[in-house]
C-alpha cells in the first residue's frame, strides 16, 4: 500500500511532467502516468518537424521513465475531444475578431476532465501535472485557492483559472514551489542528463511551426480569398491601406502589418463585421477599463460588492492594480492608470497578492471618462 495514496501524473515527456511523476514516487505516492494524444500533426499541414507533447519520442520518453521506475503508464486517444472543442474554439475566436488562448481552454475543458475521468476509472484519490503554480485549501473560506508558483518567471497559475473547486479538490503542483533550475539540477541528479537539456515548447501544440495565419486559411476552406483586400483605416476612420485579412491581426501587433507609414503603428482594433484593422500610435492602444465575461471565481464566490485586485491580461503581463466589480455574469474592471493592447479574446485574470481571485475572456476594452 502506497504511503500518501494513488495518484495520476500527466506526463508529456518533458522535464516539469517528467520531475512531477518522479518526485511524487520519491515521496511515496502510488504514480500511474498519462500521456495524451490530442493532436495528429499529419493533420496540420505545417512544414515543422513533429515535436513537443505529441510526438512519439514525447511519449516514448514519458513511457521510458514508467518503466526505469517502475510504474504504470498510459496513452489516451482525447484528438475528437480536443478538436471539437480546443481547435474549433480557436478558429471561431479568430473569425470573430478576438485572439484566443488554446491552453487555457484545453486546461478548462479537455485536460483536467479527461484526467478525472481516467482517475476514477483507475481509483486514483489525485492528478498531478508539472505545471509552475500551486493549489491550497483555505479554511477559513472553505475554498480551494490557485497561487503563483514560486519561480514568476516560470508561473503558469494565469492558465489555470478556469479550473473548478471539484477539480482543484484533486490536484498537485510539485514542481510549483521550486526555480526552474531546481528542477533542471533534479532531473540532473537523478540520471536523466538528457532530460535536464530538453528544449522548452513554447508553440501552440496544434500549430508545430508557429504559423497560426497558415493554420487558419488550410482550416477554413477559402478563407484568405474571402477576407483578403479589406481596409486599414487610422484612428479617424480614414482608409490608409489595405490588409490580408482581419483574422490575420491581433490587438498590439506592430510586425508584419505589410503597410510603411512613417510612423510605427500598431494594431487597436479590429472589426470583423467590415473586415477592418484599425491602426494606431503606441499611446492609443491604451485603455483603463474593460469588461470580462465567461467567468470562474476561485478564491471568492463573486465581486459583487467589488474589490482592489491586480489584473493580468496576458500571460507575460506583469499585472496592474484595478478595481474589480461583478455585475451579473460580468466584471467591470477600472484600472488605475492606463495599460496597453487589452485584448478581447485574451484572458483577464484577477489576483490578490499570489492568489487568483477569479478570471475571465475579455470582451471589451474602453477608456472610462473623467479619468
Amino acid at each position: 500500500m502506497s504511503k500518501h495514496g494513488k495518484v495520476l501524473v500527466a506526463m508529456s515527456g518533458g522535464i516539469d511532467s517528467t520531475v512531477t511523476a518522479v518526485m511524487l514516487h520519491n515521496q511515496g505516492y502510488e504514480v500511474i502516468g498519462i500521456t495524451m494524444k490530442t493532436w495528429d500533426y499529419a493533420t496540420s499541414g505545417g512544414s515543422k518537424k513533429e515535436t513537443g507533447c505529441c510526438s512519439l519520442d514525447s511519449i516514448n520518453d514519458a513511457r521510458s521513465i514508467a518503466v526505469d521506475l517502475g510504474f504504470h503508464h498510459f496513452i489516451i486517444d482525447i484528438r475528437d475531444e480536443f478538436g471539437d472543442w480546443v481547435i474549433d474554439n480557436f478558429v471561431d475566436e479568430y473569425l470573430a475578431g478576438r485572439t484566443p488562448n488554446p491552453c487555457i481552454m484545453c486546461n478548462t475543458h479537455i485536460k483536467w476532465a479527461a484526467l478525472l475521468r481516467r482517475a476514477n476509472a483507475l481509483d486514483c484519490e489525485f492528478i498531478a501535472t508539472g505545471h509552475y503554480a500551486s493549489v491550497r485549501h483555505d479554511k477559513e473560506l472553505d475554498r480551494y485557492v490557485v497561487s503563483r508558483g514560486l519561480d514568476r518567471h516560470k508561473d503558469q497559475s494565469y492558465v489555470l483559472w478556469g479550473l473548478e473547486q471539484k477539480n482543484l479538490a484533486r490536484t498537485i503542483f510539485p514542481v510549483g514551489k521550486y526555480h526552474k533550475s531546481e528542477i533542471r539540477k533534479m532531473a540532473e541528479d537523478w540520471g536523466y542528463h538528457e532530460l535536464a537539456k530538453k528544449p522548452e515548447s513554447y508553440e501552440i501544440c496544434f500549430i508545430p511551426d508557429n504559423d497560426y495565419r497558415g493554420f487558419l486559411s488550410r482550416r477554413v476552406d477559402g478563407l484568405a480569398e474571402k477576407v483578403d483586400g479589406g481596409h486599414f483605416l487610422n484612428t479617424k476612420g480614414e482608409v490608409i491601406g489595405q490588409h490580408k485579412g482581419y483574422p490575420f491581426y491581433t490587438i498590439g501587433q506592430r510586425k508584419g502589418l505589410g503597410i510603411a507609414l512613417g510612423t510605427p503603428m500598431y494594431v487597436t482594433e479590429i472589426d470583423p463585421n467590415q473586415n477592418t484593422v484599425v491602426l494606431g500610435e503606441i499611446q492609443e492602444l491604451n485603455r483603463n477599463g474593460m469588461t470580462v465575461g465567461n467567468l470562474n471565481m476561485v478564491k471568492y464566490p463573486d465581486l459583487n460588492d467589488g474589490f482592489e485586485v491586480i489584473s493580468q491580461i496576458r500571460s507575460h503581463h506583469p499585472g496592474e492594480m484595478s478595481f474589480a466589480q461583478q455585475k451579473g455574469d460580468l466584471v467591470e474592471v477600472e484600472f488605475y492608470k492606463a495599460v496597453d493592447a487589452i485584448t478581447p479574446g485574451q484572458s483577464a485574470v484577477f489576483y490578490e497578492g499570489n492568489d487568483v481571485v477569479g478570471g475571465g475572456h475579455i470582451q471589451k476594452s474602453y477608456d472610462l471618462p473623467n479619468s
